[in-house]
């Protein structure tokens, strides 16, 4: 008796069918599978309002344990924003990741060929990098206009990357969503400040806020077209904020160079 055995399958190939399984899992919990297509294109996005999140950090140790993210790196994390002038002071909150962008600078300037490092999936919108062909070039954290990446050390083949690791983001918890769980930093919430869905989808409740409020992106006029919306943060966009003029304050668990990137 002759066992016929399936090539080793890559870690692109794995990454795709994990997004395959995730469109299928949403379809199924968005509505019965006969009023929708077999097939539907999704665009996983997150509404962050802003006006429920305490900065309590919860969704950036829950990312943090989800990820076993090393000290120094971060995938998810929350700025604290001090801005006015006494009395009239404001303390605002603002949570942060990868924006998951339609149009991602990171990955035009990945140089591994023939496939890229870095890629956006087609099925979903998410982008992601592949750490078997990441070779620490370190080119996508510089191209990045919300330095959403950091560089993991603990990551890739150390001869291939030359000891640097491979760039690490949030990825919307790919491994959880392809589940129909949500992800780590929205389930751990507790003022419900994050809400995950698929934008496509009319009847998600993050295509139903978008529609209502009409919220905000970070760095709108770099044209990415970010999938991470806020709300309650129009000052954001503002061409000039009084109070920031008068006093502004940013503290983060960052490094530095991070701070003012969306301003």
């Amino acid at each position: 008796m002759t066992t016929a055995f399936a090539p080793t399958m890559t870690r692109r190939q794995m990454l795709k069918r994990v997004g395959a399984a995730t469109a299928s899992v949403t379809v199924v919990a968005a509505a019965p599978i006969t009023a929708r297509a077999a097939k539907q294109e999704v665009r996983y996005a997150m509404v962050i309002d802003t006006r429920r999140c305490s900065g309590c950090q919860a969704c950036s140790v829950a990312c943090k344990a989800e990820f076993e993210v090393p000290l120094g790196g971060v995938r998810s994390w929350v700025e604290h924003i001090e801005v006015g002038k006494f009395p009239n002071v404001e303390r605002r909150m603002l949570p942060r990741l990868c924006n998951q962008c339609s149009e991602p600078p990171c990955v035009e300037v990945c140089p591994t060929e023939p496939d890229k490092a870095t890629f956006k999936r087609e099925e979903d919108g998410i982008v992601v990098v592949d750490d078997s062909l990441c070779i620490g070039c370190a080119k996508c954290l510089e191209a990045c206009p919300y330095d959403a990446r950091f560089m993991n050390p603990f990551k890739g083949d150390p001869v291939k990357t030359k000891g640097n690791g491979v760039a690490d983001k949030c990825d919307f918890c790919m491994h959880r969503i392809s589940q129909g769980l949500q992800p780590s930093c929205v389930n751990t919430c507790q003022g419900k400040a994050r809400i995950f869905g698929d934008l496509n989808d009319p009847t998600s409740a993050v295509a139903k806020l978008v529609e209502e409020f009409e919220p905000t992106v970070l760095l709108r006029e770099k044209k990415t077209k970010p999938s991470v919306f806020y709300i309650g943060a129009e000052y954001l966009e503002a061409k000039k904020d009084p109070k920031a003029d008068q006093y502004f304050r940013l503290d983060t668990h960052r490094n530095e160079r991070s701070s003012k990137r969306w301003s």
